[in-house]
């Protein structure tokens, strides 16, 4: 096992940790962004460095492609050749087996995929998938898992629960770096408690480095999503990271974090940036609308980046919509938005004010107090009380009465008019 965590802090299920991995040691909770061939579109690694980024992610799948992990690994490994001297974190290419599905085949040896560039057939096993990630050198490997969308229902979601625990054990028979690298097990079942739990046990029992929890954020309503990450979450180890996959959204790793989750990652803040649209504390700020044109305050007076230090909204409207400079200045400070919500959600934890930093979040979001319901039933689980941040309405703990994951008993005791 090569990575150390400590827990330093708590408030509840929400932890502030010290995670140390071979090239870096962070903090969490984290946001990792998407250099899907290695590289952040429109960023250098020198400023991701310069606005806190502590880990970034590069997909199996699209770095076999091109350039070829054995290219990378014969120059010396990723973090040499992108140039970057923190952690990096690879997920498998299970993925693909969503996004890309008219490409894919899926069966017990792997997945065959048709090839993007060339059209030839290109066969991911769990043993490939953990080799091409042993040449790629990151700190952090993914297993092969076998994801199917959460709004599939019926025999399939068993079948690749049950297949992921069996791939599970090919990948750590496969992986030749545990030294070095530190491979996390995916936790699948869909939305279904039992097959959930089943998979997190068969997981625990394998006594990995650290845990992800897969195939959520696909297009499951609200409360589903957070109830698996409740589930989980109570169910994995505490001295172990755990990693909710494919969020990105703030307000989703702000409750995933009360829930006590530790890492995240999601195309999210990059992608809207080059649609030009800005995260800021109260939601986002669409710079290509007309009223921009003419404002000539930063993106976010309070955000210390040097894009909100040195250009205005109506400058960036103009580059929006018209030069690839706006897009990369919007993902430097989006992606700057994302690296200091990690470090508040940290210290807050660290220094016992969380509750009061949750409360602050969700009042700049929802200043009308309209939080949506699903946070409401989340932060009772969270052991937060937000009734000061909603306008009146049906008690939150009603909401342990729904259809999906039984956890009443994770929910500490609370007034309930």
């Amino acid at each position: 096992m090569a990575l150390r965590f400590e827990v330093l802090g708590r408030f509840n299920r929400a932890r502030a940790a010290r995670l140390t991995l071979p090239h870096f040691t962070c903090q969490t909770p984290l946001f990792m962004p998407v250099g899907t061939q290695g590289t952040i579109k429109g960023l250098t690694t020198d400023q991701l460095e310069e606005i806190g980024c502590q880990i970034i992610l590069g997909n199996t799948y699209h770095l076999e492609l091109r350039p070829g992990s054995q290219l990378i690994d014969d120059l010396g490994g990723l973090h040499k050749f992108m140039n970057w001297k923190r952690a990096l974190l690879t997920d498998s290419g299970g993925f693909q087996m969503v996004s890309l599905l008219h490409l894919a085949d899926i069966t017990e040896e792997g997945v065959t995929f048709q090839s993007p560039v060339d059209g030839k057939p290109m066969l991911l096993t769990p043993e490939e998938s953990i080799h091409i990630q042993n040449n790629i050198g990151a700190d952090i490997i993914m297993a092969l898992d076998d994801v199917v969308k959460t709004t599939i229902t019926g025999p399939r979601i068993e079948e690749a629960m049950y297949r992921t625990l069996r791939w599970i054990d090919r990948c750590i028979s496969a992986h030749k770096k545990p030294d070095v690298q530190n491979l996390f097990g995916i936790v699948q079942g869909g939305l279904d408690p039992v097959l959930r739990d089943i998979c997190v046990k068969g997981l625990v029992e394998r006594n990995l480095p650290g845990y992800a929890i897969g195939g959520l954020a696909g297009g499951e309503d609200k409360d589903s999503f957070w109830r698996v990450v409740a589930q989980c979450t109570a169910g994995l180890p505490e001295d172990k990271p755990r990693y909710v996959m494919g969020v990105g959204y703030p307000l989703d790793i702000v409750v995933c974090s009360a829930l006590g989750a530790d890492m995240y990652d999601c195309v999210y803040p990059t992608r809207t940036a080059r649609f030009g649209t800005a995260l800021v504390p109260e939601g986002v700020l669409k710079l290509k609308q007309n009223a921009m044109a003419t404002d000539e305050r930063p993106i976010d007076p309070t955000c210390p980046c040097m894009v909100c230090r040195n250009y205005t909204r109506a400058y960036l409207h103009c580059l929006v919509t018209k030069d690839a400079m706006g897009s990369q200045l919007l993902s430097y400070h989006n992606l700057s938005f994302m690296m200091r919500l990690s470090r508040d959600l940290h210290m807050s934890i660290l220094e016992g004010r969380f509750p009061e930093f949750v409360k602050g979040f969700l009042r700049t979001q929802f200043p009308k107090g309209d939080v949506p319901k699903w946070v409401r039933n989340a932060m009772v689980v969270a052991g937060i009380d937000i009734s000061e941040c909603c306008t009146p309405a049906k008690c939150p703990r009603d909401a342990m009465d729904a259809p999906g994951t039984d956890i009443p008993e994770l929910c500490p005791p609370t007034k309930c008019s």
